[in-house]
Parts: C-alpha cells; sequence; structure tokens
C-alpha cells in the first residue's frame, strides 16, 4: 500500500513563518512577557515600567523597541514622555492560553511520576 502524503497548505505555511518571525519572536523573552502583562493593565512611560520591573531604562528601551517594531505594543508621545500600551489584548489571551498548556503538561508529568497505587 502506497504512504500517502499530505502537503501543508502554501498560505498556512507562510502565515506561521511569518507569525515566527514577528510575534513569537517577540515573546521570546521572559522580560517582554512581563512588559506586556504590564502594559495590560494599564499604558505606563519607561519609568514607571523600569520601577515596576525593576530593570534598568536602557533595558527596558530595548525591550519595549522589539515589542514596537514587531507590532505588539504602541508607543504615544505627550510632551517629553512617551507612554507605551499594548496594541492588541488578544496576545495575553494567547500567552494565557500557552500557560494554561504548560500548567496541564506539568500536572500530566507530575501525576505520571506517582506510584501506580497513589494514582488511584
Amino acid at each position: 500500500m502506497a504512504k500517502t502524503t499530505t502537503r501543508l497548505d502554501p498560505q498556512l505555511r507562510a502565515e506561521l513563518e511569518e507569525l515566527h518571525a514577528k510575534i513569537c519572536k517577540a515573546l521570546n523573552d521572559p522580560k517582554r512577557l512581563l512588559l506586556l502583562y504590564a502594559l495590560g493593565e494599564s499604558p505606563r512611560t519607561v519609568s514607571e515600567l523600569c520601577e515596576l520591573l525593576d530593570a534598568p531604562q536602557a533595558n527596558i528601551s530595548q525591550h519595549l523597541g522589539v515589542l514596537r517594531d514587531r507590532g505588539v505594543v504602541d508607543a504615544t508621545r505627550n510632551g517629553n514622555s512617551v507612554r507605551y500600551s499594548l496594541r492588541h489584548a488578544k496576545v495575553l489571551e494567547a500567552i494565557d492560553l500557552l500557560r494554561e498548556v504548560m500548567a496541564d503538561e506539568f500536572e500530566r508529568q507530575h501525576a505520571l511520576r506517582q506510584p501506580a497505587n497513589a494514582r488511584r
């Protein structure tokens, strides 16, 4: 019997490559994830974010630049200050879904480590 192979849709492939290049790379740092959760609460300045995350200004600015360039956050100038805000709340929803998957997997692995008589 001949093996049947299914090709992935070229459009899907292109969309996933674009997703990886833009969004996934933007989320590929724990500090940026924390920034997103902070901005999900309210728009903030770099100074506010530095204080909240206990991180140097240069580091926070660099991370915000990546998030802004990838279209995840917006920057609004008001006089001498810039307020950053989350562009799409759905990004946090997606991260929360991934956190749920991680928690489920942790529970599954923990259950597998239990002796057979303890799982009943």
